[in-house]
């Protein structure tokens, strides 16, 4: 048989569309072309399978050797076709079977000695594949990820003579099988921040209701510890969040299976550029954004940040998604994430602390705030000020609550949410707001006061609203009362 047909994936943004790998050996000069636009790692392929080949004491035909990479309008990129174009070699000069080829997907980078080396994706490639009815051969360190796929069919391999021998018949590769990973977490707790109960209680109803924060306080004030400890907070992850998760990570080759389930943190340092945050790149990858997905966004030093950069954030906290634009491509990302900045109230950062210590003038402090646009702010729910602790405070031993008794209330304030709408107050949309936020007659009377008084816009109004449901869901309450109102309202006062 001179001609063999095996399938493989591609990567475009978060889909893996299935790639058809044929292999045609005919007569003439020899050669060796794969076309179907491939990058420059695929046509490198060339020299890593036929020194893999030869290493592994095939014979590497002398003939006119024709790979296409199907459809041939979808870019193919990084080494992760080295093995299928191997293996539809073999088969295509007789060397082993062709029968099975057309039960299994392929992928895996050859080493020259025949050894398989890691491939990025591998979560998200696995998604797709089980979905075809096919199971996925890849090298051994990317199957663990490729496992967490339920109802996934994967076989680890180490070499390609491994997949040869399976192939054959010999000796089968062994499915792996998903491990459980039932162990406990472990976050940094709560009960290590002294002090700080107004600016606990306002990351409580941030976790609670899916709310962005941003935190204003001197140097020292405990912000960034408080920030660090907020994804212990945060309910448990369920499969599916989980699952999504972890493939974006797959994308940028940086996913651990001991994360599964764990809340992604990301704190980018503020030298980041805008396509940092949001991805990018001639083959779009995602960004800090979409890897913080189902987790949480720190952006330390906000002020510090360039203002174009801070700018690409207004949409996807809007939005929950990024679309990358680029000539030739375009990729979507999920980018669902909860946003906790911190800032220094002034240049020097001791504005308003107990000591005095602020020599900046207003105009320094008003240049200073002015880094952040008003419609940033706007997006986010809750504006707290972290104080810097006093002696008393700070010398004070007694145990605080930990992140376990937090995330109890957390929890079961979400599963209220869940019930009655089935989604996190944080998603809801002006219909259901109407719907599920509105307050009694006097807390309607003091959502106006405050309106009229904070000057707030229409989507501060909506937001609001949102902040007090979750309040009222904390408390029990089925209906939003003046307390709650006001409680939300205090967290919009526009000081920061």
């Amino acid at each position: 048989m001179s001609l063999a047909v095996l399938y493989s994936r591609a990567l475009t943004g978060m889909d893996a569309p299935e790639v058809v790998v044929e292999v045609h050996l005919a007569n003439g000069l020899p050669s060796f072309t794969i076309v179907g636009l491939p990058e420059a790692e695929v046509k490198e392929s060339k020299d890593r399978v036929r020194a893999a080949l030869q290493t592994a004491k095939f014979e590497f035909p002398a003939r006119r050797i024709t790979v296409n990479l199907a459809p041939a309008d979808l870019p193919k990129e990084s080494g992760r076709y080295d093995l299928p174009i191997a293996l539809g070699i073999l088969a295509a000069s007789g060397q082993i079977p062709s029968d099975a080829l057309s039960r299994y997907e392929f992928a895996g980078e050859l080493a020259l000695t025949g050894e398989l080396r890691p491939i990025r994706g591998a979560l998200a490639m696995t998604y797709k594949s089980c979905r075809s009815g096919r199971a996925f051969v890849l090298p051994a360190d990317s199957a663990a990820e490729a496992a967490l796929v339920n109802d996934a069919v994967v076989f680890p391999a180490q070499s390609l003579l491994e997949v040869c021998s399976h192939l054959c018949g010999r000796t089968a590769l062994v499915q792996l099988a998903a491990a459980s990973n039932c162990a406990k977490i472990p976050y940094a707790d709560f009960d290590e921040v002294k002090g700080q109960a107004g600016p606990k209680r306002a990351l409580e109803i941030a976790a609670a209701g899916g709310h962005s924060v941003i935190m204003s306080g001197p140097p020292g004030a405990g912000k960034s510890m408080l920030a660090h400890r907020f994804a212990g907070i945060l309910p448990g992850m369920t499969e599916a969040e989980a699952l999504e998760s972890a493939a974006l990570q797959s994308l940028n080759a940086n996913y651990k299976p001991e994360n599964w389930k764990r809340r992604p943190f990301r704190a980018p340092h503020h030298t980041a550029s805008g396509v940092a945050l949001v991805g990018g790149g001639g083959i779009p990858r995602p960004g800090e954004i979409s890897l913080a997905h189902h987790g949480v966004l720190f952006l330390d030093e906000l002020p510090e940040f360039d203002r174009k950069v801070l700018e690409v954030l207004r949409e996807p906290l809007e939005s929950g998604q990024i679309t990358i634009s680029r000539a030739a491509r375009q990729a979507d990302f999920p980018a669902r994430f909860q946003l906790i900045a911190a800032m220094n109230p002034c240049p020097c950062g001791y504005l308003g602390h107990y000591n005095n210590k602020c020599r900046c003038t207003p105009d320094q402090v008003a240049r200073y705030k002015a880094r952040i646009s008003g419609p940033l702010l706007d997006r986010i729910d809750l504006h707290i000020e972290v104080s810097a602790l006093k002696e008393d405070e700070l010398t004070n031993v007694s145990a605080a609550e930990s992140s376990d008794v937090i995330r109890a209330r957390v929890e079961h304030a979400r599963e209220i949410q869940l019930r009655r709408q089935g989604k996190p107050n944080f998603m809801l949309g002006t219909p259901e707001i109407d719907r599920f936020c509105q307050p009694d007659d006097a807390g309607l009377t003091l959502l106006k006061a405050a309106i009229s008084k904070l000057n707030l816009s229409a989507r501060a109004y909506h937001r609001i609203l949102k902040v007090a449901r979750t309040v009222a869901d904390l408390a029990g309450d089925v209906h939003i009362k003046p307390v709650h109102i006001a409680e939300a309202v205090q967290y919009r006062r526009g000081d920061i």
